[in-house]
This record gives C-alpha cells, structure tokens and sequence, in this order.
C-alpha cells in the first residue's frame, strides 16, 4: 500500500504518518496539490491519496481525471466543521478522516483500499495444482500467461504472482485493456511529453515506467488492437518503450503478467491477435479452474466473504446453514468467484436469525436460487467436496520420487510450450540435466513435448 499526503498539518500529519506505517503503507509527502500531481506524473504512484481539507480538492479532483489518474482520494482536517467535511466529499474525495487521527479509522481506511482481502485460497486439489506451479515460476522473470473464465480470479493470481516472487518489494501496476479506449491505451501504457496531444499539459509517465522493477498486469491482453500490439511486442523484446511524442526510448525493467478469458489460439488464427506476442506472453500458462471444477473451495470462499461484508456492514457473522451450504455446493456459478462473492454479499444483508439459511441466498432481482443437483442433501457436489478435501491432503501417496520427478518435468515443460530453456530455469535444473532426463523418458516410451508444441494452450 502506497500512501501519497497532500498537505503541512505538523504534528497531527506526522502522527497519521505513523499509523499509516505501522499498518505496513509506504507513505510519502509533499506540501501541496501541485506537488502532488507531478510527483504521480512523474510515475512515483500511490494506492491513496490523503489531502488536507485546505487543499483545493475539487481542482486536485479534476485534474486527476482529465490525465486519467485513477487514485482515491481521502480528505482530512484538524477540527473540521460538518460543512467542510462534506464539502470534502463532494468535491470528489471518497472519506473523510477527522484529526487528531484515530488508529483504528485509518486502518479500516487503508484496508478498503488495499483490498486485502484478495487471498489466494485453494484448497481443492484441481486449484492447489495450479496454485503450487504458480509458486514455483513466481521468482523466475518469466512472462506469465493467466486465462479462465471472467470471474475466476485471474486478477487475484496475479497478485499471487507478484507476492511470491523478488520484485514484491516493488509496485504492482494493473492495466485493464478491455477498459481503456484505443486511442488512449497507448498513452496509459507507455507515457506521453508535454504537448503531445490535445490535452497533454505535461509530460505523464506511463504504467510501464511505474511498474519498473516490478511487476506490470496487462488484464485482458485479448482486446488488445492490432496496432498496439506491434508496440507492445517491441516494449516485451527490447525492455524499452517510447513515450508518445518522445523523442528517445526509455528502458525499463519489468516482469510482464497477462490475463485473457478468450482463447488466444484461436484469436490468433482469427487474426485477432498476433502469434509472435502470444509467444513472447504464454512462456508460462496458469489456466485457472471455473469454480464447478474446483468444489472443495466453495464453501471455505463463502465463508470469507460472509466474514468480510459482515464486517463491513458491521454485523457479527453468521454460519452457513446445512441447507445453504446444500445450495451453494449444488449450483453451477456461471459467474464463479465473482458471482460466489456478490451471493454471499447479499446473504449478509438478507439473513434473518442465527444463521445463514437457503431463504437469504437470493439472485440479483431477488428471486431464490435454484438446486440444480435434483439430490438429496449431503450427496453429489457436497460429496465430491468431501473426498476432494480428504485427496487433497495426500496428494503424491502411493507414487514413486520418480514419477513425481517425471511428471512435474513434463507439467513444466508443457507449459513452456516445450522450450527447454524456460522449463530447465523455472524447474532450477541446467538445460544438460532437462535433456538427459527427457532422453530417457522417450527412450521409454512417454510422449515428451517438442519445442512450439502448443496442443495444451489451445486448451488454456
């Protein structure tokens, strides 16, 4: 968490300082609004902005957005007036903490807009698979292809990523692409100088600068265009990019994350995308299951968000009732995690007595969820979360180092798309000891993947 403090309020600043810090935030400050947007144009980056009510937020608000600046902004003020407070909010800042600062309000503060609720959780064994070869290419360099249904966490992955590898010291900066108009894309990612374009009052770092020596997430790198592309393929190879209206290229130093929930196989044979930079992408693919293939994380991630929307609502948290559970094991989440999430955010809100029964889990329009199992309870899918939770505890039993060795070696190399290199440096092996074992393994009959080898991406 990066906080970024607009303002000179002495003591009482300093204090809020120290909270933010001890609450693990890395905050930084400067005297004025001014300041405050050329050091984020510079491309410093902040997860928050906390601004005196003296400052002129409307105006810091406004040219916030008008360069496309997306940070919240959180007003505060020693002895404010209601008046001033709610003036704050209406000229855009999104809270308002009240100084002297109070510790327990600026962490609540800090943790909304940290998200850090974001947790990987896996504990059924089709996602802990996925999870542990996550982990194991996390401290690689290596770009990371992430794909699955819309909803399935991709995004959350990719944090997962970025935590376990050596640039977690440094920013994460996620770009959505679907989001972003074309003609504005090029600028949000690679910067633009002063003058460029209509609009352009000052030289504006790009999310590539901003990511350097960290991680870069381009979400939904599928809706890319065509022609951006070309420029982001040159940006991958060459470490470096060009600000629009630059004169000279300006390295960088980042590790690359993408996401896609369309297949890029056959985006590419549409045309749609280009083959060369899904290469330069896919060197490793994290296919994540939809929540009807993973069972066993069903109820442990309705248990979080129950905990989580209750505590926000501030109400006590309620235990799922065996009938609700029933419900939830029993329906197929087309939206999966997204969709898991906003059922159990409304089953907080709607839960009567002392337990979350089937009453409360509701759709959108308020209609009752249907069981679509035709079972009777604690048969199929609840089964099926059982024993998997049980295989999940013991998941290499009865096999040999061996065959352990051997599949994680193929799994690796699959991955890769059948390049050694890739697969000898994730798997921490020299690329003479991957080739003798790979050897053995043809000269014994198992299939090895050959280089450009893409029947698996096709699946991803």
């Amino acid at each position: 968490m990066r906080v970024l403090i607009a303002g000179s309020l002495s003591g009482q600043l300093t204090e809020a300082t120290k909270i933010a810090m001890d609450n693990g935030a890395k905050v930084t400050q400067v005297d004025t609004a001014a300041a405050a947007l050329q050091a984020l144009r510079g491309g410093q980056g902040a997860d928050l902005l906390l601004v005196e009510v003296a400052v002129d937020i409307a105006k810091l608000c406004k040219d916030l957005k008008s360069e496309r600046i997306h940070i919240p902004v959180v007003a505060c003020g020693i002895s404010a007036t209601p008046d001033e407070a709610a003036s704050s909010i209406r000229a855009g800042a999104r809270e308002y903490i009240p100084l002297p600062p109070d510790a327990e309000l600026i962490a609540a503060v800090l943790a909304a807009v940290a998200d850090d609720d974001q947790t990987m959780m896996a504990r059924d064994p089709a996602m802990r698979t996925v999870v542990a070869f996550a982990e194991q290419v996390a401290p690689s360099n290596a770009s990371v292809l992430i794909t699955g249904e819309s909803g399935s966490g991709k995004e959350v992955m990719a944090r997962h990523v970025h935590q376990k590898s050596k640039r977690s010291a440094k920013p994460f900066i996620s770009v959505n692409c679907a989001a972003i108009p074309d003609n504005l894309l090029e600028s949000e990612l690679f910067g633009h100088e002063k003058g460029a374009f209509t609009g352009a009052v000052a030289r504006r770092i790009g999310k590539f600068e901003e990511a350097n020596g960290g991680t870069l997430l381009l979400d939904e790198i599928s809706e890319m265009d065509s022609r951006l592309q070309a420029k982001l393929l040159r940006a991958i190879q060459e470490r470096e990019i060009d600000r629009v209206g630059g004169a000279k290229p300006v390295k960088v130093d980042i590790r690359i994350l993408a996401t896609s929930n369309r297949d890029l196989v056959k985006a590419v044979q549409n045309g749609d995308f280009r083959e060369d930079l899904m290469f330069r992408l896919n060197v490793v693919n994290l296919k994540l299951p939809p929540l009807r293939e993973r069972p066993a994380d069903i109820v442990p991630l309705a248990e979080h968000f129950i905990t989580k929307y209750s505590a926000s609502n501030g109400l006590q948290p309620l235990p799922l009732s065996e009938a609700a559970r029933h419900c939830i094991l029993n329906r197929e989440w087309p939206g999966n995690v997204r969709e898991l999430e906003n059922a159990m955010h409304r089953a907080v809100l709607l839960a009567t007595g002392d337990v979350i029964d089937a009453e409360a889990l509701r759709a959108p329009d308020g209609s009752k969820f249907a069981d679509n199992s035709g079972s009777t309870l604690g048969s199929g899918l609840s089964d099926t979360a059982a024993q998997a939770s049980l295989q999940a505890a013991m998941p290499h039993v009865g096999q040999t180092v061996a065959s352990v060795e051997q599949g994680l070696i193929l799994d690796t190399l699959e991955h890769c798309l059948g390049n050694r290199t890739h697969a000898a440096n994730i798997l921490g092996i020299s690329i003479r000891t991957l080739r003798n074992k790979l050897k053995l393994y043809a000269q014994n009959g198992v299939e090895v993947p050959m280089p450009g080898d893409n029947r698996h991406a096709g699946a991803a």
